[in-house]
């Protein structure tokens, strides 16, 4: 069965890195792309990597075609999916959004982080966190209610929770960890994670060359990490921007539970990691020692994770890699689109980075 697909906000980076994977999916037909200010604009005169390969064109927001739809992916900043979800979903319509809006459990959170009002606080009661390799149990209710025609609202996770959660996750998990204790989180994502709109930071002049944090103490994924780990009021998380166009890394420092770190070897704990992993086709644990890359994932929806345990200090140090665009976005979408879909988990989906 082919199902008939959307991107709602398709011209950003998040929106067309759906459309490249959405083209080439085997069992997903992409039929419309909207972007309010590129309507009426073929795909391939605002993307020339898509001439020859579709010849769809751009349409508003509001194109009545996103109903007929089995799947819409909302590939929009906070608060347009709020706009848009309730009513696809009341037209029977599953929406997959990339956006923050539906991914955090409390409203009032939503509201304190992101200084707007949440105004279908009703549907988080029902969506499913979009993380297949850490809630895999409510996707598979999700697509247990699809397959009985019920629409259903995924919430995808955003890009630094899913590199920071995958590599600190499964050690909170197995009770490795002091519970007392900050987790202690430094990413570094490359400039597509902010946007398409330009802005100072992300300028090429600021950004090329330069390395900064930014947001420390205050950005707005803590919440989620915090949630996603069920470690409220633990998570210190400061970003950083670094010089590339794709790539992510989450270095994540966690104290060990006296009674866990005292005959922990890192060997041991890589084959933790692998069984907790077991079965999940994008998630690779390296050997002990080995450091993930940004560039040994780029273009992949693959999550390279990489652990140090430091017997010294009683500290695990988890590092965790993605292509921001695609593992911590649009791939991740995918992913969870075809797990509510009911097909192959890994179906259209890179597990090869590109070589150079």
């Amino acid at each position: 069965m082919t199902y008939r697909v959307g991107v709602v906000g398709a011209a950003g980076y998040a929106g067309i890195e759906l459309v490249r994977l959405l083209i080439a999916h085997p069992e997903f037909e992409l039929a419309v792309i909207t972007s309010n200010a590129d309507a009426g604009t073929p795909l391939a005169a605002a993307y020339p990597a898509f001439t020859g390969v579709s010849d769809l064109v751009f349409t508003s927001h509001d194109n009545p075609a996103l109903a007929t739809c089995d799947v819409v992916f909302l590939a929009v900043p906070h608060t347009a999916a709020l706009a848009q979800a309730p009513g696809l979903l009341a037209q029977g319509v599953t929406v997959i959004d990339l956006s923050a809006d539906y991914r955090l459990d409390d409203p009032a959170v939503f509201e304190q982080w992101y200084a707007a009002a949440h105004t279908s606080p009703e549907l988080l009661a029902t969506r499913a966190f979009g993380l297949p390799e850490l809630f895999a149990e409510g996707l598979a209710r999700a697509a247990e209610g699809h397959a009985k025609g019920e629409a259903q609202l995924v919430a995808c996770a955003g890009c630094y929770p899913t590199a920071t959660s995958l590599a600190a996750a499964p050690a909170l998990r197995m009770g490795l960890v002091d519970a007392a204790a900050p987790i202690v989180v430094d990413a570094i994502s490359g400039v597509t994670g902010a946007g398409k709109t330009p802005g100072a930071r992300t300028h090429f002049c600021h950004a090329d060359e330069n390395l900064e944090a930014y947001n420390v103490c205050r950005h707005r994924h803590t919440p989620e990490i915090e949630q996603i780990l069920a470690a409220p009021g633990c998570v210190v998380f400061t970003p950083h921007l670094a010089p590339l166009r794709r790539g992510l890394l989450s270095t994540v420092t966690m104290v060990l539970a006296k009674d866990a770190a005292a005959d922990l070897t890192a060997a041991d704990i890589v084959e933790r990691y692998r069984a907790f992993y077991a079965g999940r086709p994008f998630v690779q644990v390296l050997d002990a020692g080995a450091c993930p890359q940004t560039a040994s994932v780029v273009g992949s929806n693959v999550c390279q994770i990489g652990l140090a345990l430091d017997a010294r200090t009683g500290v695990l140090v988890a590092m965790g890699a993605i292509d921001n665009l695609c593992k911590g976005a649009a791939g991740q979408a995918v992913q969870c689109a075809n797990i509510v879909c009911g097909l192959a988990e890994s179906a259209g989906l890179p597990t090869s980075a590109l070589p150079v």
